[in-house]
């Protein structure tokens, strides 16, 4: 980067008024860079399964040229499956009827974590653990688990939700992730903001009968009611770590805590709010290491009046609680909204220099991925030109595993039918969360030092155990370095190779 342009980055960071970090903030070598693809919304009902597929394939190309390393993928809108399984039925947001499999069969979920894989992707499934009917008209499968047991089930504001106060409601999530994380190659298990429903006006949720047998030793029913989510919470961070400790559990909550009128700490805002009327004790969770990783939905713009979004960034970087913390962003939002100091630009710019401006944000998640894949205001084109320009791996998980892998074997380079290639030998692994399960290839010119911390150096993320090398007239000298990346993204020593390229 030449002088000049780190001047005016620099500028821009202090004319958003952030603290300004080293060079690596504004091309960080880690960075989580999601984006949300949801179901709910119909936008594959009924689609045939061949034009579904290439949907995806479109989508998941578009994501990965804009530098995307994780798909939020929604596999169970209302208690159904977006994937084959023998205790859902089959989701409506996919063939239109609830409990009908698909034709030609195909098992979505696993269709995309191949597809995730091969382009070296994170697949978080997307999980919505209460929700049952986002309506009463909607019809239910037989097999749906309602119509086993009604009495689990609370109705509310046109619509039905498990009790979460019984704990066969927690039985029964738990068992359907249990069942997700057992039979498919996940690396993560995601839930977003629906916990106890978006409250309605003038009607409280229905549960006298729950907090009559289940509320014993609470005089509060807020409390109660946060302890009854407190609890599923826990349970599913149990059941996911013991069955497969590399992967993640993950929350998007509302991008709210409390305001500082309910709470002394909290956020200078005036919205809706996790804590009291959604009943999800986000701060807690993460302090007591509940959950993995923290997006708050931060939908809002620079400036709004009752939920302003610098002030939520800066509100939910100091509290992370010691967990990894990403930005949930609008891309509509985003790009609808002027920079208020800038009124030529949207608020784009100073986003991301906000988020990168501290050390407890690690990343961001893009709210809906069709409005990146449809480049709303050109906002695919900023991602790929400056925000996304280098390659960029997952954050260091390092209370789950910090140890790496250990370093590729046999790194040569062989003419082939092919071309000129690179090819290595996986490193021995004892145990599954030591195994090697994707490389880094980095290039460096002639006499260049070797950094790997220079993400610029990146020339591919794979799965593959050898590389293509772009043969020119066999005088260009060339150091190539292989690295190994385990399940949690730990990356072990360097092995290189020069080359004449």
């Amino acid at each position: 980067m030449n002088l000049k342009k780190l001047i005016l980055i620099c500028v821009l960071l202090l004319s958003v008024g952030v603290e300004v970090q080293s060079q690596t903030n504004l091309y960080p070598k880690r960075e989580f860079r999601g984006a949300w693809i949801q179901a709910v919304n119909g936008q594959f009902r009924g689609m045939p399964t061949e034009t579904l597929k290439q949907t995806l394939v479109n989508q998941l190309n578009s994501l990965q040229g804009a530098g995307i390393n994780a798909i939020i993928f929604q596999v169970r809108p209302e208690a159904d499956a977006l994937y084959a399984s023998n205790i859902e039925p089959w989701s409506r947001f996919l063939t239109g009827v609830q409990g009908q499999a698909p034709t030609p069969y195909w098992d979505p979920m696993q269709f995309m974590i191949e597809e995730c894989h091969k382009r070296g992707m994170e697949f978080h499934a997307w999980i919505n653990p209460y929700r049952v009917k986002t309506s009463l008209n909607n019809t239910l499968a037989p097999n749906h688990i309602y119509n086993e047991h009604p009495e689990w089930f609370v109705t509310y504001n046109n619509q039905i939700y498990f009790d979460p106060a019984l704990p066969e409601s927690r039985n029964h999530i738990c068992k359907v992730v249990s069942d997700i994380v057992s039979r498919y190659d996940v690396d993560a298990i995601h839930m977003d903001d629906y916990f106890y429903p978006y409250p309605a006006k003038g009607a409280d949720f229905p549960d006298d009968a729950s907090f009559a047998r289940y509320g014993g030793g609470f005089t509060n029913r807020g409390d109660w009611r946060r302890s009854n989510v407190n609890v599923l919470i826990q349970k599913l961070h149990e059941t996911i770590h013991g069955l497969k400790p590399w992967v993640k559990f993950g929350i998007s909550p509302f991008g709210i805590y409390r305001n500082q009128k309910s709470d002394p700490l909290g956020s200078k805002t005036n919205g809706l709010q996790n804590y009291d009327d959604l009943y999800a004790d986000v701060l807690l969770w993460a302090n007591k290491g509940w959950i993995d990783y923290n997006i708050p939905q931060i939908y809002w713009q620079i400036g709004h009046p009752a939920a302003d979004y610098e002030t939520l960034v800066r509100w939910w970087a100091r509290h992370a609680e010691n967990r990894p913390l990403f930005i949930g962003q609008s891309v509509m939002n985003t790009v609808q909204n002027a920079d208020p100091q800038n009124p030529s630009i949207n608020q784009l710019p100073r986003k991301m220099a906000l988020q990168r401006a501290f050390q407890t944000i690690g990343g961001s998640c893009q709210w809906p991925a069709s409005a990146v894949v449809e480049n709303a205001g050109k906002y695919r084109d900023a991602l790929v030109k400056e925000y996304h320009k280098y390659p960029a791996l997952m954050p260091v998980f390092d209370f789950i595993d910090e140890k790496a892998p250990d370093k590729v074997r046999k790194l040569k380079k062989v003419w082939t039918a092919d071309g000129y290639m690179l090819f290595w030998t996986a490193p021995k692994a004892k145990e599954e969360m030591d195994r090697a399960v994707q490389y880094v290839v980095y290039r460096f010119e002639g006499k260049e030092k070797v950094n790997i911390d220079d993400p610029s150096s990146i020339v591919a993320i794979t799965r593959d155990n050898f590389y293509k090398m772009p043969y020119e007239n066999g005088k260009t000298k060339v150091r190539y370095v292989v690295t190994a990346l385990d399940r949690l993204q730990n990356e072990s020593k360097q092995v290189s190779k020069k080359v004449k390229l």
